[in-house]
């Protein structure tokens, strides 16, 4: 099984962190989606491993949980194996892009989770266009979706359709100087990270 599985003593609140670019961006910080395309483009034997998202605990919950973590969008079979770990409370989707049309996040729509597991996705940067933003109203899969941004959108309109996404639950922003300026339309949690060499 292509996944990582990280315990923890309490379980997952929030993904705070670019699953794929955080290595890189410990370098160097992200200037644009497309660098983050052109990392994950390299060449594999260049490439160091990718590292799990940092995951923040809710101190208020004592129970004992199991985060499986995929870099991809898992199929049935994947699912099928989580039946072979207890506890699994959260399925987390750290995806290396934005998915381009609805035929590679499908397999989400027929996949029938553990009871009491969600789905967490960690999508880097903003949506590339308003279609690939609204793929994810078309699952009625019950959704918790991070996005981690490297400040404001340039378009300012794309709050919107940040704002119709059904399951996006929050906004990390890397920024050298958090400010909510230019998120003023944003109708979700806004949280910032500050990277300090």
């Amino acid at each position: 099984m292509n996944c990582l599985l990280v315990r923890s003593f309490a379980p997952l609140l929030v993904l705070a962190a670019l699953a794929c670019t955080s290595a890189s961006a410990a370098k160097r910080p992200a200037t644009s989606a497309s660098d983050a395309v052109a990392d994950s483009a390299a060449p594999a034997a260049a490439a160091a491993p990718t590292p799990a998202p940092p995951l923040l605990l809710d101190p208020s919950d004592l129970g004992m949980g199991v985060a499986m973590i995929y870099h991809r969008v898992p199929n049935a079979t994947d699912v099928a194996a989580l039946a072979y770990y207890d506890n699994v409370q959260h399925l987390v989707l750290a995806l290396p892009e934005w998915p381009t049309d609805f035929s590679q996040i499908e397999p989400l729509a027929r996949v029938i989770l553990p009871q009491g597991t969600d789905v967490i996705v960690i999508l880097p940067g903003y949506p590339p266009s308003r279609s690939q933003a609204s793929l994810w109203n078309m699952l009625r899969q019950p959704l918790r979706i991070v996005m981690s941004v490297d400040g404001p959108p340039v378009d300012r309109g794309l709050l919107l359709e940040m704002n119709a996404m059904r399951g996006l639950e929050r906004v990390i922003a890397t920024m050298e100087h958090p400010s909510r300026n230019g998120f003023e339309r944003l109708q979700r949690p806004l949280n910032f990270r500050v990277l300090v060499p």
